[in-house]
């Protein structure tokens, strides 16, 4: 695919360079080069162990490489300190899970509000962007339910609505619809597709759902550590 035929895809937002990462003494990651555009959506696939996840942690700033470069909207986020990588994930990149992570005792909306007050936001602020994004998500209707009284793929879009709520540059997401029915799955899937078209997010994706795979702009091959 030439990103020249897509306006939208001309402006690098991630550019990883010769990532490595060994646990012990095993190898993980063998010097894994990864490049996405703003609004690209991006599958990585492979089998268990290939290095996927790894792969996004660090990239999401969560684990660091034992070498390579990270460069995110033109910051090299390898060499921030803590305090300030810390601050650079939260207004920069939001995270869905398989596994939703929404606080039990918050309700819907709180929970999506959470990033945006870590931020610095006024509750004012927050609890608008937010509302607008469940919305947006088609659950607004269950802004004021706890996780316990949602279904699985509300939980999830709760999860994406808490993932935007700061307008980060890129959205990383893990296996996010591996505990879905298939029709939730389809309908997540389609969601990512919407708000690239509505709001350019970038999506980098580890998957192994297929279908999934087979929409994404580009689909990214992982085996052994390296990118194929």
């Amino acid at each position: 695919m030439e990103l020249s035929q897509f306006p939208y895809l001309r402006t690098m937002i991630l550019q990883a360079n010769d990532i490595h990462k060994s646990f012990g003494q095993l190898e993980i990651l063998k010097g894994v080069d990864l490049s996405v555009a703003k609004g690209e959506i991006v599958s990585i696939v492979g089998a268990s162990g290939a290095g996927k996840s790894t792969l996004l942690h660090i990239v999401g700033t969560l684990d660091k490489p034992d070498s390579g470069k990270v460069t995110i909207n033109g910051v090299d986020v390898t060499a921030l300190n803590e305090k300030k990588l810390s601050q650079f994930r939260n207004e920069h990149i939001g995270f869905v899970f398989q596994f939703h992570h929404l606080l039990p005792e918050f309700t819907a909306l709180e929970n999506v509000c959470i990033p945006a007050f870590i931020q610095g936001k006024s509750p004012k602020e927050a609890e608008k962007t937010a509302m607008e994004l469940l919305e947006r998500l088609g659950v607004q209707h269950r802004a004021y339910h706890k996780p316990g009284q949602l279904s699985g793929g509300e939980q999830q879009r709760v999860s994406v609505a808490r993932a935007l709520v700061n307008n980060p540059a890129l959205i990383l997401a893990d296996e996010p619809s591996g505990n879905l029915d298939s029709e939730n799955a389809a309908s997540l899937h389609q969601l990512f597709f919407d708000l690239r078209d509505a709001l350019n997010q970038t999506f980098i994706i580890v998957t192994h759902n297929e279908e999934l795979a087979g929409i994404s702009d580009r689909t990214v091959h992982m085996r052994d550590g390296l990118i194929l």
